[in-house]
């Protein structure tokens, strides 16, 4: 293979467009804080469906099934977007199709049913992921080779910007608690908005989806984008043979095949950390949706300076050396939040008070484990993003979109496997925290596989 070079594209692309092309994450990652992760996602287990035990089930199901559509079709769309060149078209089509999942998330009302929530979850889920694909593919033709780790860091970091002011905006606004009626800030929610009805949580959908269809139009506008003018037809037929064709690349690319696979593995300890952690918390110390919102708020602030300075760290240091060290950070974080009970750390090595100092938070064990959380929240974000310029830089740009297929694929194929795994040692030992120990071996394998991938990973 050639070594990368910067296409005419990319060092032409004037700042305007590479700053429209970084609006993407701030549009796409609310979708993921506020649905996915912090409030329509508890909202769906506890109050949603009829028992926490059926709602935990359904929404497992519920993730698993679009990760499965997701590996089975990120490859192919990957393929695509470099056969037919232009990404734009394919990105409005999903952003449409997500908008209207999200809307129609508004009729996820208590008491009917888990029907609806379910298909536009996964609808959404889907066409926010598959538009992640056409998204990264551009990076190589907007970005010359030596920016591309602190640009990808900081649209990383944007994206969780943008999580936090819709995170922050619900919690202070929109969301209020269902005994009093009022929000974090102690008002009445804005447009009446009724927490016994699960207002508080249904209304995320409609503001994601405003949200994301405001903020995707800079780069529609300002960014520029490469085609070939291929019809739609062909570019699918020349896929599916691009898509065989790369596979069988992978072969003969063993460094590359090698990183890909590192990452399937830790990047399954990563979600799987991301997604439980607050749960964890939750069965733990009884947290309530306020307490997680607010968790959660706490670890996109930090996660927003921990990518602005892995930017910084991956110019100077590459994009492998910040992989290592935040798989590091996050191995420590795991053993830590493990390790942490009512009235103890470090598995009992130190001693905390038990008693209840009132407000958020109110006892020694939950700051402790705030703490070990905001390492996650150092460390998570970087891991991606710099993960991502790691991939960038190891293809060539008119390949890129195939690559970033598979890319996609690696982060997704085995998705359901760490909360699956958690969720039977959980069940095999009746031990929450002994299921948590799994995550641990999912980063410790990653990482140590990765020490064996050459950097960047052309071969």
């Amino acid at each position: 293979m050639s070594n990368y070079s910067p296409s005419v594209s990319s060092a032409s692309v004037s700042k305007s467009g590479v700053r429209a092309w970084m609006l993407f994450d701030w549009a796409a990652q609310p979708f993921f804080t506020v649905i996915i992760t912090f409030i329509f996602g508890p909202y769906f287990v506890s109050r949603l469906a009829t028992d926490a035990v059926a709602g935990q089930a359904a929404w497992g199901y519920t993730t698993a099934a679009a990760a499965i559509i997701i590996a089975i079709l990120s490859p192919l769309i990957g393929a695509i977007a470099d056969a037919a060149g232009r990404r734009k078209p394919w990105i409005a089509s999903f952003a449409v199709i997500k908008i209207i999942a999200l809307l129609l998330l508004w009729y996820a009302t208590p008491g009917t049913s888990l029907i609806l929530p379910v298909l536009c979850v996964i609808v959404a889920m889907v066409a926010a992921e598959i538009s992640i694909v056409f998204n990264d593919s551009m990076m190589p033709h907007l970005i010359p080779a030596q920016d591309i780790g602190r640009v990808s860091n900081l649209a990383w970091g944007l994206g969780y910007a943008g999580g936090l002011v819709v995170l922050f905006s619900v919690l202070l606004l929109l969301a209020g608690n269902p005994q009093t009626g009022k929000t974090l800030a102690g008002i009445t929610p804005l447009f009446g908005l009724d927490a016994s009805q699960g207002e508080d949580a249904r209304i995320t959908g409609p503001y994601a989806a405003l949200w994301y269809a405001v903020f995707i139009l800079p780069m529609f506008l300002l960014t520029p984008d490469v085609g070939k003018g291929t019809s739609l037809v062909l570019a699918i037929n020349n896929s599916l043979r691009e898509l065989k064709n790369t596979l069988r690349e992978l072969k003969e690319r063993r460094h590359l095949l090698r990183f890909l696979i590192a990452r399937m593995i830790y990047q399954d300890g990563v979600n799987g950390l991301v997604l439980l952690g607050g749960t964890f918390a939750a069965g733990m110390f009884a947290w309530q949706t306020i307490e997680i919102g607010v968790y959660g708020i706490l670890l996109l602030v930090v996660a927003i300076g921990g990518c602005a300075y892995a930017g910084r760290l991956d110019v100077r240091w590459g994009s492998k050396k910040v992989v290592q060290l935040s798989l590091v950070c996050l191995i420590v974080a795991t053993i830590g939040i493990i390790s942490t009970g009512p009235g103890y750390t470090l598995f009992g090595l130190i001693q905390l008070s038990t008693q209840d100092a009132g407000g958020l938070f109110a006892t020694e064990a939950e700051k402790a484990y705030i703490v070990f959380g905001l390492l996650i929240g150092l460390a998570f974000g970087p891991v991606q993003a710099s993960s991502r310029s790691y991939m960038a830089r190891s293809v060539d740009v008119d390949e890129a979109g195939k690559y970033f297929g598979i890319y996609a694929l690696a982060g997704r194929a085995t998705s359901f496997l760490a909360p699956m795994t958690v969720a039977t040692v959980t069940t095999l030992t009746n031990s929450a925290r002994l299921g948590m120990v799994a995550l641990i071996v999912f980063l410790l394998v990653g990482f140590v596989l990765l020490r064996k991938v050459s950097y960047p990973a052309r071969t």
